[in-house]
């Protein structure tokens, strides 16, 4: 209930404070490139519930059906100028915020990853999924998407066996040095989902 409670202030006084910062980056997004500036993909929740992510779109519309599909590494052409800038950033997961208010989504929590993902993991990783996925989280602030997958989810279990409000705002400060050091947001040539390929969530 405390999470929760902290997740519903925060996510709701976040979204309002942003909002025109978020409406002024669509704008140019939508300026850049056609189609909608707020990207939905559907992820997988606690205990396994699909939802709908709200990003602001990074790349060009329909870049999962070009390219590599939705695998993406750095210097990705399908990556647009400000969506480049958003990434480094990280400014794209500000919608987040939306569905944390919603109530799929915790402020510190696993990300959410997608369902052909999930279908992969044994039993003991599936441990991932009993709690709310995040918007940073223990594995966020400890290399990103640049860990190996098998490396990442087990920073995730941890935190799921050693949740509690301190350690929540321990992964809140690092991830503010994280966000300005802009490091880990690409897989690189270990990290990463690599079986059929992933999107560095």
């Amino acid at each position: 209930m405390i999470k929760r409670a902290f997740d519903l202030v925060v996510g709701t006084v976040l979204s309002v404070v942003t909002a025109p910062l978020v409406a002024a980056l669509a704008l140019l997004i939508a300026l850049e490139s056609r189609g909608h500036p707020i990207y939905t993909q559907t992820r997988v929740g606690r205990h396994g519930r699909p939802f709908a992510i709200y990003k602001l779109r990074t790349m060009v519309s329909g870049a999962e059906h070009h390219g590599a599909g939705l695998a993406i590494s750095a210097g990705d052409t399908r990556i647009t100028r400000v969506g480049a800038l958003l990434r480094r950033a990280s400014l794209d997961e500000l919608p987040n915020l939306w569905n944390v208010v919603r109530g799929e989504m915790s402020i510190v929590g696993p990300r959410p990853t997608l369902q052909h993902q999930v279908d992969g993991y044994t039993e003991h990783q599936r441990g991932r999924l009993s709690v709310k996925p995040g918007i940073t989280g223990w594995a966020q602030v400890n290399g990103r998407a640049a860990l190996p997958w098998p490396e990442r989810i087990e920073l995730d279990l941890w935190y799921v066996e050693h949740r509690s409000m301190a350690l929540d705002l321990r992964i809140l400060q690092r991830t503010f040095g994280q966000v300005l050091k802009g490091s880990g947001l690409y897989k690189g040539s270990t990290g990463g989902w690599e079986p059929g390929g992933g999107p560095q969530a």
